[in-house]
């Protein structure tokens, strides 16, 4: 059975609610769907990426992946946020095979005007508001192995635990922590150089 969602024990508001109502051809609850989730899916596919033309393409590419797929999402394997998740983290993933992307350059974050920091930020001017501290860690954030960075972005920016990650990449809540260990070991060491240096 496709559509595992029925309207009976989901919410017209909810997240399950709104897809019950976009698989009945609800445009209105694909557009609210969109506004909910997006903003969190940008941080994080711009801060896999650090590239803002990429990150809306994966956030887009990633929107259409999901909503063309919205009658096998299961809410009983995973919460659709979770979902969402492993798609963009799938489309990242292939987006940086297909492409060379630069090291983060905190100019570059400048001059595109986002500010990857503020949780509800996709605002044009929101760079401007990126204090010393929070561009020291994602400077140094994007020097981490692609692995280790997305695995610190799911745990620190996104507050998820380890058990959400592991589902989300596909890997165990013991390879999340390792892997998280790691990260935070190698960004101690970034941030440490960034201060003597």
């Amino acid at each position: 059975m496709e559509k595992h969602l029925t309207v009976h024990h989901a919410n017209a508001a909810t997240p399950d609610g709104l897809i019950v109502r976009c698989l009945q051809g609800d445009e209105h609850a694909y557009a609210t769907l969109y506004r909910q989730y997006a903003g969190m899916i940008y941080r994080l596919t711009y801060g896999m990426l650090q590239h803002s033309e990429d990150a809306e393409e994966v956030l887009q590419d990633t929107f259409e992946y999901a909503f063309r797929r919205l009658h096998k999402y299961d809410p009983e394997k995973a919460a659709f946020k979770t979902w969402l998740y492993q798609i963009a983290i799938s489309r990242c993933r292939n987006k940086r095979r297909r492409k060379w992307l630069p090291t983060f350059s905190l100019d570059h974050a400048v001059a595109t005007n986002h500010d990857i920091g503020d949780p509800d930020a996709i605002a044009p001017d929101a760079a401007a508001q990126l204090n010393a501290e929070k561009q020291r860690v994602w400077q140094a954030l994007g020097k981490l192995s692609p692995k280790l960075r997305e695995t610190a972005l799911l745990r620190y920016h996104e507050g998820l635990s380890y058990n959400e990650i592991g589902v989300i990449l596909d890997i165990s809540p013991k390879t999340v922590e390792s892997r998280m260990r790691l990260a935070h070991k190698k960004l101690k060491e970034l941030l440490q150089g960034s201060i003597s240096e």
